[in-house]
């Protein structure tokens, strides 16, 4: 009877369970350690499954990446073989066709499960969260994938053209013969670039949301930050071509102007709100009025004697 209430305790205490979480979502600093480990472990993991399903679509994903370079006229890119219209990458170093292979598979696999490792931050960032807040956040992550393809979209059909202008350059009578290890990383700058850009606007609208940049600030720094806008794209594209500048520049000065816009009627309804309780003529920088008169309760606790 005794080894049997010896080993009952045994077995408890190996399952170690996870503390439960308070309402408000407060945790210890060692219970915020954990929770960052277990999150941290997840998406990379996920990460590692999304690689190896991209280092499996390796050759489609490499036809798809190539598809820029070999739009351009045949007489600007060299024919390996004599076959007209062949479009080929090479490579000098014995592993560089392995390193590209697995540095494709990685990219692919991050962006493919993005909205995954996306929660798993979000879940970290926000876990005292209200139920809408939550679905505000499920909306952000939304919108956040969406734009970064939208972006990585038009980084694709943009490559191209800026490829013709950069190649261009050299004159005729010559031709491009590109290796495959700084193709993809040009490749695959001008997709991330252009699909981290894209999320400029997301960023004004949470910044909104949350009190940080108001509508009239936007407006007021609007000049300014379209100027900002065109040098960062200036600087951030690889090619810095003109083209490709404004290629990433008008998109995201107009996906700014819908980020204002959506401040606008943010704001506009926050003061709807502000002006039915009563507050709707204070700036946000000063308190609101407290009305010191006595209530009659107090009064009469006033007014009463002490015994």
């Amino acid at each position: 009877m005794s080894e049997e209430t010896d080993i009952e305790p045994a077995k408890r205490r190996t399952k170690r369970r996870r503390p439960p979480r308070t309402p408000d979502g407060t945790m210890t600093l060692i219970e915020h350690l954990i929770e960052l480990r277990n999150r941290v472990i997840k998406s990379v993991i996920i990460i590692a499954l999304g690689s190896i399903l991209g280092i499996y679509f390796y050759d489609h994903i490499l036809d798809i990446l190539k598809e820029p370079y070999c739009n351009l006229p045949v007489d600007h890119r060299l024919n390996i073989g004599g076959a007209k219209g062949s479009c080929k990458l090479i490579f000098t170093a014995p592993l560089e066709g392995f390193w590209i292979r697995i540095k494709v598979g990685a990219i692919a696999g991050a962006i493919i499960t993005s909205p995954l490792w996306l929660h798993q931050l979000w879940a970290f960032i926000t876990p005292g969260l209200k139920k809408n807040e939550r679905k505000l956040s499920v909306i952000f992550i939304v919108c956040s994938t969406v734009l970064f393809m939208g972006g990585a979209v038009l980084a694709y059909f943009t490559l191209s053209k800026g490829l013709g202008i950069l190649i261009g350059h050299a004159g005729n009578g010559t031709a491009a013969l590109l290796a495959v290890g700084p193709y993809i990383s040009f490749a695959t700058a001008m997709l991330l670039i252009f699909g981290a850009s894209f999320e400029f606007p997301l960023l004004i609208a949470m910044l909104n949301l949350v009190g940080v940049l108001s509508f009239e600030r936007l407006m007021r720094w609007q000049r300014i930050i379209i100027f900002l806008v065109f040098v960062f794209a200036a600087i951030a594209t690889p090619s810095q071509d003109p083209f490709t500048m404004c290629a990433l520049a008008v998109p995201m000065v107009l996906l700014f102007e819908i980020a204002v816009l959506v401040a606008y009627f943010h704001d506009k309804r926050k003061a709807r709100r502000a002006a039915a309780a009563g507050f709707g003529d204070i700036p946000d920088d000063e308190a609101s009025p407290l009305d010191t008169t006595p209530s009659s309760t107090d009064a009469d606790d006033v007014d009463s004697p002490r015994h």
